[in-house]
């Protein structure tokens, strides 16, 4: 599950990247994310904000489902790049989205005003998480 060092750099590369074209003009907070699937491809995605917040979405999951838009389904590690102060991780949404598409997805989060960095399990962001299996029995 764990990408080798040079494959953890290109990630965070591709996701500082795409951060330059995030659409953060309410907010200014910038967010980009880059997720290598199985096969080795990465997927970008940047944060694109709307003036109704809630329309918003999100970096990570700009990233997943232009993925799972080209049919891909089996992911190995996303890496999240923004500012401010310490490492941002993804917000509730995006961890539930995440964990419905890659439940043991490797995180990797990245500050490059501060070059601090940290890396983790999807789970320890998201331990009880609502999954496909809370959902049996309700006719699905």
């Amino acid at each position: 599950m764990s990408a080798p060092v040079d494959k953890e750099r290109s990630l965070i590369d591709a996701a500082l990247a795409v951060r330059e074209h995030a659409a953060a003009i309410y907010s200014g907070f910038k967010v980009g994310a880059a997720l290598l699937d199985s096969t080795g491809r990465t997927w970008t995605g940047c944060n694109v904000e709307s003036s109704s917040y809630g329309l918003s979405c999100c970096a990570e999951r700009t990233a997943l489902f232009k993925a799972i838009s080209e049919g891909v389904r089996d992911f190995e590690t996303i890496a999240v790049v923004a500012g401010g102060n310490g490492v941002a991780t993804p917000c509730g949404a995006c961890r539930q989205v995440l964990h419905d598409y890659a439940p043991k997805l490797k995180i990797m989060l990245h500050n490059p005003d501060t070059n601090e960095s940290r890396s983790m399990p999807l789970s320890e962001l998201l331990p009880h998480a609502f999954s496909e299996a809370n959902l049996k029995g309700t006719g699905r």
